[in-house]
């Protein structure tokens, strides 16, 4: 673990939020709203991703960062803390996408600026009361995520980062959605469940037997890899399906997809060598 070795101090410190002043079009995200959110269509993918780093030391004055890194700012275990009910799922003034969602725990000791995981996508809070807190989001959120599948009174998974006394009862979670994923099956044995998700080639290469996922956020482990199939699956207990939005899921929707940070560093140490 000396390798994965940080300072989880920088972690704790969250960025103030300031609104975004680029313009927008708001005919890009309307007119679908409140129940199906918008087209795919307009939203195809643009780009790729950049790569992520886990280096959070502060760099020095001379120093320029590598603009094909992006630090990680905030980190997550994986723990669903609570889940919260979708209150609101609208436009913006701006053009954007607002989602208010009702919560509790959450909210304790919550401040303008800081990175609320929603079914494992790390946002960001604009606003908030003692009973709710809102996010934006972007048209790349909805494009990567199943959050485009969310309406007024959908539950979602929730974790606030963690800050430096926080327990690592899962593993690291950048709240990055690396893609998604479909329940393909569900099958009960005794009080567990079993899931099967299918989900895209270029994902399920990081994908392990026994080894960690998060899905919508919350961190499991694999069971089985299907490559023929292109699937997955895990299993959750009694405790674990009181506790997540998974369960409550039918065939054919979609999951979001965080794999292990570790297996694509591995791949990128490996590929540098060539």
């Amino acid at each position: 673990m000396a390798a994965l070795s940080f300072s989880l101090t920088s972690l704790s410190k969250t960025p103030k939020f300031s609104p975004s002043k680029t313009p927008t079009t708001k005919s890009t995200i309307l007119n679908l709203l409140p129940y199906k959110l918008l087209n795919l269509n307009k939203f195809s993918t643009i780009s790729k991703p950049n790569s992520f780093s886990l280096t959070v030391t502060k760099p020095s004055k001379n120093s320029k960062p590598k603009s094909h890194f992006q630090p990680i700012r905030s980190l997550f275990t994986g723990i669903v803390e609570e889940m919260g009910k979708v209150q609101k799922l609208g436009d913006t003034k701006d053009g954007g996408v607002d989602l208010k969602i009702a919560a509790k725990t959450v909210l304790e000791g919550v401040n303008l600026g800081d990175s609320i995981a929603v079914n494992g996508t790390c946002l960001t809070v604009t606003d908030f009361t003692n009973q709710d807190f809102t996010v934006g989001l972007s048209p790349e959120t909805l494009r990567k995520t199943s959050l485009i599948e969310l309406k007024t009174g959908s539950l979602v998974n929730l974790e606030r980062a963690v800050q430096p006394i926080s327990r690592m009862g899962g593993h690291f979670v950048q709240g990055h959605v690396d893609g998604t994923g479909v329940i393909v099956e569900k099958v009960p044995e005794g009080d567990s469940l079993w899931i099967k998700v299918k989900t895209e080639k270029g994902l399920l290469k990081y994908i392990v037997p026994k080894g960690f996922i998060a899905v919508d956020g919350a961190s499991l482990t694999v069971v089985d890899v299907f490559e023929e199939e292109g699937c997955f699956n895990f299993m959750l207990v009694s405790y674990t399906q009181q506790k997540v939005v998974v369960p409550l899921k039918e065939v054919g929707q979609k999951v979001n997809l965080e794999v292990d940070i570790l297996g694509k560093y591995v791949e990128r140490l490996l590929s540098s060598r060539c």
